[in-house]
């Protein structure tokens, strides 16, 4: 690494955005998505994720871009796009595939590429690497090196940031490693930890989310075995907690794109290799199981109250997969809705827009003095929803303000709608 390391982020979700804007603090990056859209917001100064905020994306140095030409400026290159699964929970690396055919067209002699993509062990060298050659013309390990460093990114987490958490980093010999380790210390405050290869790096990210994963399975089948015998999970849980050496979990849904999904690429990787996972299989069943098991509980209880389970109104607080967080990528909210339906329940959905609390300060947003007073209350809110979820309303969008802004959001380009709502906001 030198002076003259120009550095991009491929792929600027929750994980690529916070990257490329902590790095454009000391070298020079460009941020490029596929999505014009998801630019031209962050050209406007939105951030969509709330992991930064707004200004703090309107004050970075990141050149933001969807033109794909612009990487081949670039000497070190991370990429950081989603590895979801497919529909038969087998892992889908379409996007990794196509963002190192991205990569692998605008190589340059010389150049570093770091994969932070959650992947099963052998991806980056196997499948990444191949593509990479492919595309440029160039050989690996010869014109152009790779690494892998996995993201330990918290959605919504305020206290764990990217710059306090120590960073796994890895590469294909001592030299990449040693440089890769050099340009994620411009930003890693907390240190990185150097990982034996990048096989080790790649499988030390799957476990984490493993452990945690089974660690939960464990807690939500006690909560049903206790729910039977007229225990009050929690009680129990506080009760042993007392001891110094139990770990406090608490019952719940497993969604999102990391602990709901990173388990199946191991599972996937271990039946390719001969080996039948139990106790990871087996903790993915129990927390896909969940969201079944709320709903069947819920109607048990309906039918206890002598309330009539056809037709009966449900509302729903909060369909994001976690708290402080508006991602709803995989949230296991959607498999309790699906659920009830299923018995002739309705669900009703508040969409509050803009309400007069602590988060806009919290998120960076600086609203006008003119704007501000359209807000409404959380109090109004409120009121207004459960108002309306009384009289059985599906979608329910409170004041007058927020439907005029819901129609003409219908009727005109969501580019313009977005240049109305900053005029409006005076960013």
């Amino acid at each position: 690494m030198n002076n003259d390391t120009k550095l991009s982020v491929v792929g600027l979700g929750y994980v690529g955005l916070p990257l490329a804007v902590a790095f454009s603090k000391n070298i020079d990056v460009i941020g490029y998505d596929i999505s014009k859209e998801k630019i031209e917001l962050y050209k406007s100064g939105i951030d969509p994720t709330n992991e930064i905020g707004n200004e703090g994306v309107r004050n970075s140095k990141v050149f933001f871009t969807n033109d794909e030409t612009k990487l081949k400026d670039c000497n070190f290159h991370i990429v950081a796009v989603p590895t979801p699964t497919t529909n038969d929970k087998t892992p889908d690396l379409r996007p990794v595939i196509g963002a190192s055919e991205v990569v692998g067209r605008n190589l340059s002699k010389g150049s570093i590429v770091v994969y932070e993509s959650t992947v099963y062990p052998g991806v980056t060298e196997e499948i990444c690497v191949p593509i990479l050659e492919r595309e440029s013309g160039l050989k690996c390990g010869q014109d152009f090196k790779v690494g892998y460093s996995p993201e330990r990114i918290n959605p919504g987490d305020k206290v764990h940031r990217l710059e306090n958490i120590v960073k796994i980093v890895s590469g294909m010999d001592d030299e990449t490693l040693d440089i890769v380790a050099k340009v994620y210390e411009l930003v890693i405050e907390a240190g990185v930890y150097r990982a034996e290869n990048i096989k080790v790096a790649e499988a030390a990210k799957l476990i984490e989310n493993c452990q945690r994963d089974v660690m939960i399975s464990f807690v939500n089948e006690l909560a049903m075995i206790f729910n039977n015998m007229n225990i009050d999970t929690k009680a129990v849980i506080d009760a042993a907690g007392s001891k110094w050496n139990f770990i406090k979990m608490n019952p719940g849904l497993v969604g999102g794109h990391c602990i709901g999904v990173d388990p199946y690429y191991l599972i996937h990787r271990a039946k390719e290799i001969g080996i039948e996972s139990q106790v990871i299989s087996a903790s993915r069943r129990i927390n896909d199981g969940m969201a079944k098991y709320v709903v069947e509980n819920t109607i048990k209880s309906l039918i206890k109250a002598n309330k009539k389970v056809n037709g009966a109104k449900v509302a729903l607080l909060g369909v994001t997969f976690k708290e402080d967080c508006p991602d709803t990528r995989n949230t296991k909210v959607v498999d309790i809705i699906n659920e009830v339906k299923e018995y002739g329940i309705k669900v009703s959905c508040l969409c509050p827009g803009p309400v007069k609390t602590s988060f806009q300060n919290k998120a960076g947003i600086k609203k006008s003095e003119s704007a501000k007073k359209y807000l409404m209350t959380a109090e109004d809110v409120a009121r207004i929803g459960y108002a309306n979820y009384k009289k059985g309303k599906t979608i329910i969008v409170p004041g007058i303000n927020n439907k005029v802004l819901v129609i003409v959001n219908k009727l005109i380009p969501r580019a313009l709608s977005r240049k109305v709502v900053l005029k409006s906001n005076k960013y």
